[in-house]
């Protein structure tokens, strides 16, 4: 049985970057898509917010209620970039954190392609593959049978599908890009 490859040996093939912001706060929320544009680009999504009920880790730091809301943007990027994309995300955090710093936004950002979600992480894990810089790629989903699956480590809220949704919008428009540079 032979495999496909995503393209020629050596060719990397672009991917679709993305922010999953955490927030408590609609106009910080209103400044971190500001900021973050200013760096990534226009957006080209930008989803509903989701209750992020799963765990009150965060409570504490940033207040309540939590909500989630994903945010794609236009470039597609070489992987490589999501190194970046997680210097750029911790800049605009400290930028709109309070005194201490405590942090009011909360910014993952991702890339993910036809087959698979990878959230860029300054932590260490057994599952997590180092990339540059401080920053590990989390590999938290992958695309199955039409749908997002996850894996052992997944992040629990990421498990629920409460963010399939979202996330297949970003696909699709990840996909319809990719078929404008190939036609």
């Amino acid at each position: 049985m032979t495999q496909q490859s995503a393209g020629p040996p050596g060719r990397v093939e672009p991917v679709k970057l993305f922010a999953a912001v955490l927030y408590s706060d609609e106009p910080l929320l209103g400044q971190a898509r500001k900021s973050l544009s200013e760096v990534f680009g226009p957006e080209d999504y930008a989803g509903a917010p989701v209750p992020f009920d799963h765990t009150g880790f965060y409570l504490e730091e940033m207040g309540g209620p939590l909500y989630r809301v994903f945010i794609s943007y236009a470039r597609l990027v070489h992987p490589q970039y999501l190194v970046a994309a997680k210097h750029e995300a911790s800049r605009v955090e400290l930028e709109l954190a309070a005194p201490g710093p405590r942090r009011r936004v909360n910014i993952d950002p991702g890339v993910l392609d036809y087959l698979k979600l990878v959230l860029a992480s300054f932590k260490y894990q057994p599952h997590k593959i180092y990339l540059d810089r401080g920053v590990w790629a989390d590999l938290a989903l992958y695309y199955r049978k039409g749908d997002w699956a996850g894996f052992e480590w997944t992040f629990p809220d990421f498990k629920t599908g409460r963010y399939d949704r979202p996330l297949l919008e970003i696909r699709s428009l990840y996909k319809r890009a990719r078929q404008q540079e190939n036609p």
